[in-house]
């Protein structure tokens, strides 16, 4: 028996048939995929969507890792917009408190905020996402609002970001006026 393993070649593969490595064979067998069942995911994801100039655009799937996206919630005096985006940044829902019904100064309230989320909310469960990533710009006062709301609807927030951009001292001022 000694002599026969020495006596083999490289190619060549002594088999002893054992329990165990019928087992390794048959989950082997069951574990790698056959190549003509492959597909690309990404392929299937996509699908042709027709603008109306008549162009196609491949419509890509929303990347959302573990149910977690992003809210971008835009506060300003005269109103509050919310955009629902995937972790790439690509806008999946957005709402606004004048497409909510709200007009005039009433759009920039915090009650209107809390209605626009609302109405989003049930349209990001549908999507699954369950996490968000809040982005907060401006200086309305339905920013804090549409946070809280989030939380009440059953939206978990994993992080809140101050984004409002900060004056520096700006541009250089013209020349001093001569008289």
């Amino acid at each position: 028996m000694s002599e026969d393993k020495n006596n083999l070649s490289e190619n060549q593969v002594l088999e002893t048939p054992t329990a165990e490595a019928a087992d390794l064979d048959m989950a082997l067998e069951n574990h790698i995929p056959d190549p003509e069942n492959i597909t690309n995911e990404s392929e299937e994801s996509k699908t042709v969507v027709t603008t109306a100039k008549g162009k196609k655009k491949k419509k890509v799937a929303p990347f959302l890792r573990g149910g977690r996206g992003q809210a971008h919630v835009n506060s300003t005096y005269n109103n509050t917009l919310i955009s629902i985006t995937d972790l790439n940044g690509a806008v999946l829902l957005w709402s606004t408190a004048g497409r909510s019904g709200f007009k005039g100064p009433k759009k920039s309230t915090p009650y209107a905020a809390g209605i626009i989320v609302k109405n989003l909310a049930d349209k990001v469960k549908a999507l699954g996402i369950k996490e968000l990533d809040v982005y907060a710009k401006g200086v309305g006062i339905g920013r804090e609002a549409a946070v809280r709301a989030f939380d009440t609807n059953g939206i978990k927030i994993i992080s809140i970001t101050d984004v409002t951009p900060v004056a520096h001292g700006g541009c250089r001022p013209r020349k001093r006026r001569r008289v």
